[in-house]
């Protein structure tokens, strides 16, 4: 499906501020970024460069007084994610260089303190996808969905202890959970059409069978026309804005509608647009 999506920021700097930020997509597995526009008021000069993650990062000096930022794009995403039922457990052995450090615990994602759940959760459950999906069904049967729950402090350990949260929480502890059975995961930021309420979004990847696949706690079943911004170990990595001052956000919209493209551009698709056959998924 095409699908325009973006974000408004809206803040308020008590100084000059400076910032970095993190809201353009790529194209990669399961998503051709169309067209993109950037805005910032009032301009300033901005640089971008590409983390050790392979995110789109932005860096610039908000000035003191009123800034906004406003973000779209028109993303062709797959319709689908992938599921893959049975499929194997990676050795850590087997486990390429880059995907190591998505096994240890980090800041959020204690997973070295989860390990008795892990197991208690995947109890007589094949080693590897079906980990991860009786993790991931685990977390959305006995966690609580509720906004004014949880804050930027609260770590996968809190989560599992109070079992209520927001899409972020149930992500840190679905991470945890599974680099607690030395299943590699990683956190994803984007956008995901007809969530309800709409927001930014988080959800997991886990690592098996030599590539990552896609999984939401939030969701009963699993859905693709995502957009992903960000790939992270936890949400320390994949903030959509990080400022070094006092800077106050006053206001922040999220939109995703399904695009309706002319005739004209409908007859011209096939050749200038990638469509995806396959699903979401990704061996990077």
């Amino acid at each position: 499906m095409q699908l325009n999506a973006g974000c408004e920021l809206s803040f308020d700097a008590q100084e000059p501020t400076p910032l970095v930020l993190m809201l353009r997509p790529r194209s990669g597995a399961g998503q051709w970024i169309i067209r993109e526009e950037y805005q910032i008021t009032p301009a300033v000069n901005v640089t971008e460069f590409t983390d050790m993650y392979g995110n789109l990062c932005q860096r610039l000096v908000a000035p003191e007084g009123p800034f906004s930022i406003h973000f779209s794009a028109t993303v062709q995403t797959a319709d689908e994610s992938d599921v893959a039922p049975g499929a194997p457990y990676t050795p850590v052995e087997e486990l390429p260089d880059s995907v190591l450090h998505y096994t240890l615990p980090s800041r959020y994602c204690q997973s070295d303190q989860l390990g008795d759940l892990a197991t208690q959760i995947t109890d007589g459950v094949e080693p590897g996808y079906d980990q991860a999906e009786a993790i991931r069904q685990w977390i959305h049967k006995n966690v609580t969905y509720q906004y004014g729950t949880s804050d930027a402090s609260t770590s996968a350990v809190d989560t599992a202890d109070k079992r209520i949260g927001v899409c972020r929480d149930f992500t840190h502890l679905g991470i945890s959970l599974c680099r607690a059975l030395n299943i590699p995961a990683r956190m994803v930021v984007g956008y995901l059409y007809q969530l309800d309420p709409m927001d930014l979004h988080a959800w997991f990847e886990a690592y098996v069978d030599g590539r990552w696949f896609t999984f939401d706690a939030t969701q009963e079943q699993p859905r693709g026309n995502r957009i992903t911004v960000a790939y992270g170990r936890d949400a320390a990595d994949v903030a959509f804005t990080t400022q070094f001052g006092p800077m106050t956000l006053n206001d922040m919209k999220v939109w995703v509608d399904a695009d309706e493209p002319t005739a004209d551009v409908n007859e011209k698709k096939s050749e200038s647009i990638p469509t995806f056959s396959t699903s979401i998924g990704s061996s990077t």
